[in-house]
């Protein structure tokens, strides 16, 4: 989902160069669900399962496991070394210089602010690239996971260094303005403009940022062109085009979504699940995407997350003033609105966003499963969201514990696909015709 890219944008796009992942590409498995195990009263839901994450071979699903647990390690990395860069920033008077020149280059508040941030935003960079390297290039290539080789890699984190620099300037200018200009209540406008801000940024994004990484092209094969617009306008979804992104410049993930309102929605497939995926499992993938849009998932994030930066901008403001009343003469920052004091804005909403990373995983987790459901009965294809489940575990574990599943993943893990797929189909071959295969349309 869009927002939930964009929903760290205001404490992360200062610090994180943009990465980009991708997994290495395998032949589809077999269906042994499929095939082995029969539908009917004796039907196994879990023994249909563990029969597909069989499948997957020891070493391959070994390697997954290091990959997607190794990410648990870097999320705590990364926090502790944007944490240290900003008290670095803070304690060694680095932001007040970068303030104090960005003011003899203009009287203007508001340009003093913008050159403070890009400042900010290059030395962030700078000082997080030998780990942003590892973690997005070196560590992608040792899994096997990368296609990209290093000079279009540093091309594609320019071109988001320079979205960071607007979408960041735009945000941190906007932001310091409402401080200075409505005092003690800016958090509460300050939670309206953010999620204003990340309303336009939703929209934009897939015309006008997303073309900045990938080419996207009208898809030329009518078959799937056209069973993919006939779901969409069976679920009420008023697009009448389908889009190719060339993903496969950088990945061979597979991926796809729907997004816009408002006259900007579009469908787009990344060609890795083109080339990689049956008819039936893009049909599964579809479904799941246009689930997103009908169940309005992208509104309800836009609810929660503004909940969110509201507890979070008032927490914030309280931060804010405490820290700069005990420390703020030595840092050379004595009041909220002194644009030198944002490493301390940067820290403390990492800090509340990395505590409630269990919280925002169970969110978008609990959506993603919604998703899922509505793709199965918007697809019929229970065996094809099985086998995109195994691809999918190419870099996500397939099969985590229940505790690590709550805190660590974002999506709901192989296993709890695959058994919802299973259990659908289950339940749905008995008011089938006789005879007919699961997914059969």
């Amino acid at each position: 989902m869009l927002l939930r890219k964009l929903s760290s944008l205001l404490p992360l796009v200062l610090l994180v160069p943009l990465q980009w992942a991708q997994p290495q590409a395998v032949s589809a498995p077999a269906s042994p669900a499929a095939t082995a195990v029969r539908t009917g009263p004796a039907f196994d839901v879990k023994a249909a399962t563990d029969a597909y994450l069989a499948t997957v071979p020891p070493d391959k699903k070994a390697r997954s496991d290091a990959y997607f647990e190794g990410g648990y390690w870097l999320q705590f990395w990364d926090f502790l070394l944007s944490s240290a860069i900003v008290i670095f920033l803070l304690h060694g008077r680095l932001s007040a210089r970068m303030r104090n020149w960005a003011q003899r280059l203009s009287s203007w508040r508001a340009i003093q602010d913008l050159i403070y941030f890009l400042q900010f935003l290059v030395v962030t960079t700078v000082l997080q690239f030998p780990l942003a390297a590892y973690e997005g290039y070196i560590r992608e290539h040792k899994y096997g996971l990368a296609t990209q080789t290093f000079a279009p890699w540093m091309r594609d984190q320019m071109v988001g260094l320079a979205v960071g620099a607007v979408l960041g300037g735009i945000a941190v200018v906007g932001l310091y303005a409402l401080v200075r200009r409505l005092g003690k209540n800016w958090w509460v406008w300050g939670t309206v403009a953010s999620v204003v801000f990340f309303s336009v940024t939703i929209v934009i994004a897939p015309v006008f940022i997303a073309p900045l990484f990938n080419t996207f092209n009208k898809l030329k094969d009518p078959t799937i062109k056209e069973s993919i617009l006939s779901m969409a306008r069976a679920n009420g979804i008023p697009a009448t085009e389908v889009y190719e992104v060339d993903a496969s410049r950088q990945s061979t993930r597979i991926s796809a979504y729907v997004a816009g309102f408002l006259g900007t929605e579009r469908i787009v497939l990344n060609d890795n699940l083109l080339n990689r995926c049956s008819p039936e499992e893009i049909q599964s993938v579809m479904g799941h995407e246009m689930g997103h849009y009908v169940l309005h998932h992208v509104y309800k994030d836009l609810l929660f997350f503004g909940v969110l930066f509201l507890i979070g901008f008032a927490y914030l403001n309280w931060g804010m003033h405490w820290s700069l009343a005990h420390w703020g003469e030595r840092w050379g920052a004595k009041e909220i609105t002194d644009v030198a004091a944002l490493p301390l804005a940067v820290l403390l909403f990492s800090i509340f966003f990395f505590v409630l990373t269990p919280l925002t995983n169970s969110w978008i987790r609990m959506q993603e499963y919604e998703a899922d459901i509505f793709g199965l009965s918007a697809g019929r294809q229970p065996d094809g969201e099985a086998t995109v489940d195994l691809k999918l575990g190419e870099y996500r574990k397939l099969d985590p514990g229940p505790i690590e599943e709550m805190l660590f993943f974002d999506h709901p893990s192989g296993r709890t696909r695959i058994t919802a797929a299973m259990r659908w189909k289950a339940e749905n071959m008995a008011v089938l015709p006789p005879g007919t295969k699961a997914g059969a349309q």
